[in-house]
């Protein structure tokens, strides 16, 4: 605001002095009442617009909350995923550790039946030196028990079957002749060629002769 220049001298100046300073008051007064106002203004904004913005914390803690929930349901699905494939490979290995000892027990089975001619030989060739009473020489017996003891450490086993009730499932008949006795009816009476297991399996069946 420019200061306006008042003459000092004479009553007509004392008077405008107090014109102007009248009207310097009402100006102030004029310009406070403004500002007054504009603050009061401002803060009813301020107060209006602190009613009308939306609290936050709500909305991010049901953020979190919906962030842990599927967080927690990702965990689930990965840990239902990892126990299926789990369960897979157990059963895979188990399936594979089987089918590796079939294959090795039918190739044991194959290889250990190549073998069985050659005992059935051995016994023939001893036992019908001890119905002739001929000397068989010791080297003979020894070899025949060495190779009848290496096969029993495979898991052969010789089958019982004279003297036993004819089974089918182990016994395969070649004939039949009268019983000596009423005991022996149904029953195997010879062997012709004996019968084998190799550990809980046939590996050959024996074939009898069955009394009737």
């Amino acid at each position: 605001m420019n200061k306006r220049e008042i003459p000092v001298d004479g009553p007509e100046n004392e008077e405008n002095v107090d014109n102007l300073t009248t009207e310097e008051t009402n100006d102030t007064t004029e310009e406070t009442t403004v500002e007054n106002t504009a603050e009061e203004t401002t803060e009813e904004t301020v107060s209006e617009n602190e009613l009308d913005t939306p609290k936050e914390e709500p909305v991010k803690e049901e953020s979190k909350l919906s962030e842990t929930e599927r967080l927690q349901k990702e965990l689930g699905e990965m840990k239902d995923k990892y126990l299926r494939i789990y369960a897979e490979f157990d059963n895979y290995r188990k399936r594979t550790s089987k089918e590796r000892q079939n294959i090795i027990k039918l190739a044991a089975k194959d290889s250990l039946g190549a073998l069985l001619p050659a005992v059935d030989d051995f016994g023939r060739a001893i036992r019908l030196a001890e119905d002739s009473e001929e000397k068989i020489p010791e080297g003979v017996i020894l070899i025949y028990n060495k190779l009848f003891k290496a096969l029993e450490q495979q898991g052969i086993k010789e089958m019982e079957t004279t003297g036993q009730d004819f089974d089918p499932e182990l016994h395969e008949a070649l004939t039949k002749i009268p019983a000596p006795s009423e005991e022996l009816k149904g029953k195997v009476i010879d062997t012709i060629e004996k019968g084998y297991y190799l550990n809980d399996k046939i590996i050959r069946y024996a074939k009898v002769v069955i009394g009737e």
